[in-house]
């Protein structure tokens, strides 16, 4: 029997049961709206958790790097969704899956490069479905629903020879920054409204529009109403983070993904203790203190996952992590080789930093999965 205190640190934790209710929670919300589940996996980067997101499911998937569409068409995954704008140069690497039977769908929210990735498509003697990207007040890439550049777009697409034109996707990446269920209950209002009148744009052009997709977890997760959406998007869901109990789209419980590390030393005359895992275990990433300022880069937890009274990693350096110390008792209960778990803020960017999962279940370690990595 293994347990995480036996484990070499920092280690990536990934507790089963908590992972699996949280599927089944979006599986069961999804289904209930009459809308796919295209989950995003550019978090997990695992076959073993794809196969358990998929579950019940259409089986399509959402990637953001080619290593991770070549990854898991490996495994069996034949749609799949490459959610970031083309370019020529990324063809190259996908065309193969296409070869091999897979569909690929790219995105795009351009005329020029619509054009330049359906010409090179074509040259490589395959084709890819395309969506429009459409910004609904993300502002990070995207057409406006009602902007002049939707239908250009579309028609480069629709028109181009190595591309078909399957409809519009966004992600309301703005419900990252929402305070409270209520704004994001608009942003996810805002989202599907973006992409419906969109969606009739390109319809009542005589343009097809299959596809009417959306995204992010806190609007999957809090969204009252998905009519005129065919899929959704989700990604970080799976094992939420410390970023998204802020939210308040999950509770304590949620949470799967830890890192667990070992107190290195105590630094009394500064008021603080060591841990070994610093930025390039936890990354740097601070969305939580948007909402939680002393939050800072994570929440320490004994080795059961319960939180430590006040205690936070405040700062770090590449491999050190700093927890100030205001309770004197966390000397003699966290002693220099003690073990703890911390709860990541953005649970994406904390599992790039590690090449496996080890799998907890009923706090044992039952397994290990290897993680996809590099792009």
């Amino acid at each position: 029997m293994v347990r995480p205190a036996d484990l070499p640190t920092p280690s990536l934790l990934l507790d089963l049961p908590v992972l699996c209710a949280n599927l089944a929670a979006m599986n069961g919300r999804m289904a209930a709206a009459g809308v796919a589940l295209r989950p995003h996996l550019k978090t997990a980067k695992c076959p073993e958790v794809a196969m358990l997101a998929t579950e019940g499911q259409a089986g399509g998937i959402t990637v953001s790097t080619v290593a991770e569409a070549r990854g898991f068409a490996g495994h069996g995954f034949k749609d799949i969704l490459y959610a970031v704008g083309a370019v020529p140069g990324k063809i190259e690497g996908l065309a193969p899956l296409v070869e091999k039977g897979a569909k690929i769908t790219l995105i795009t929210d351009n005329v020029p490069m619509a054009e330049a990735v359906s010409a090179r498509a074509a040259e490589l003697g395959v084709t890819f479905d395309m969506l429009v990207e459409i910004d609904v007040g993300g502002h990070r890439a995207g057409v406006l629903p009602d902007g002049a550049d939707l239908l250009p777009v579309a028609r480069a697409i629709h028109t181009g020879p190595g591309t078909r034109l399957a409809g519009v996707m966004a992600h309301a990446g703005q419900s990252y920054h929402c305070r409270g269920t209520f704004e994001i209950r608009s942003v996810a209002w805002a989202e599907r409204e973006g992409l419906v009148h969109a969606a009739e744009r390109l319809r009542d052009a005589g343009l097809p529009c299959p596809v009417v997709s959306g995204g992010s977890t806190p609007t999957a997760m809090l969204g009252e109403d998905f009519s005129g959406l065919t899929e959704m998007r989700p990604g970080v869901y799976m094992f939420m983070d410390v970023h998204q109990l802020m939210l308040g789209v999950c509770k304590a419980g949620d949470l799967a993904l830890s890192v667990l590390a070992s107190v290195i030393g105590h630094n009394r005359h500064s008021g603080h203790l060591l841990l070994d895992a610093g930025a390039l275990a936890l990354s740097k990433d601070v969305s939580a203190t948007e909402l939680k300022p002393e939050v800072a880069y994570g929440v320490v937890c004994d080795l059961s996952g319960r939180p430590l009274p006040n205690l936070f990693v405040t700062d770090m350096a590449q491999e050190h992590g700093l927890c100030a110390v205001h309770d004197d008792d966390i000397w003699g209960r966290l002693p220099v080789g003690a073990k703890v778990r911390i709860m990541p803020n953005h649970a994406c960017m904390t599992a790039a930093c590690f090449d496996a999962y080890h799998v907890l279940d009923k706090g044992e370690v039952v397994d290990k999965w290897k993680r996809f990595g590099g792009w």
